[in-house]
C-alpha cells in the first residue's frame, strides 16, 4: 500500500499557493470597493492597446516605434540579467568567462550603436 502522508507537504504548499494567489487577486479589488476608490469612468473602461487607442480598420498602418523600443528594452534587460550571475561566478569561470562576456558586451554595443544610427531610439 502507498503511504499518502508523504504527499502532505506538497498538498500544503499547493493550498498555501492557491490561497495566497486568490488573496492577491481578490483582496485589492474588495478593498478598493470598500474604501471608495473603485470609480470606473468611460476613459478608464476604454480599450487601450500598444500605446494608442484601438482603431476600426485592422489594415491601417501604425507606428511600430513602440514595439521597437519594447524589444530594445527586453534585450538590454536580458543583458543585465546575464551580468549578475557572470559577476558572481567570475572567480570560477576565470579568463574564459571574462573573454566570453566581453564578446557578449561587444555584440550588444554594436547592436546599440546600430539602433542609435538608424534612429530607433528617437521619439518624435
Amino acid at each position: 500500500m502507498v503511504d499518502l502522508s508523504e504527499y502532505a507537504p506538497i498538498l500544503l504548499f499547493l493550498f498555501v499557493a492557491v490561497g495566497l494567489s486568490t488573496a492577491f487577486v481578490f483582496l485589492p479589488m474588495g478593498v478598493s470597493r470598500l474604501t471608495g476608490t473603485h470609480n470606473p469612468s468611460a476613459e478608464k473602461l476604454s480599450e487601450y492597446e500598444c500605446g494608442f487607442p484601438a482603431f476600426e480598420d485592422s489594415r491601417s498602418q501604425f507606428d511600430v516605434r513602440f514595439y521597437l523600443v519594447a524589444i530594445l528594452f527586453i534585450i538590454f534587460d536580458l543583458e543585465a540579467a546575464f551580468l549578475f550571475p557572470w559577476a558572481v561566478s567570475l572567480d570560477l569561470t576565470g579568463w574564459t568567462g571574462w573573454a566570453t562576456m566581453m564578446v557578449f558586451f561587444a555584440e550588444l554595443i554594436i547592436g546599440y550603436i546600430y539602433a542609435w544610427k538608424i534612429g530607433a531610439l528617437e521619439w518624435d
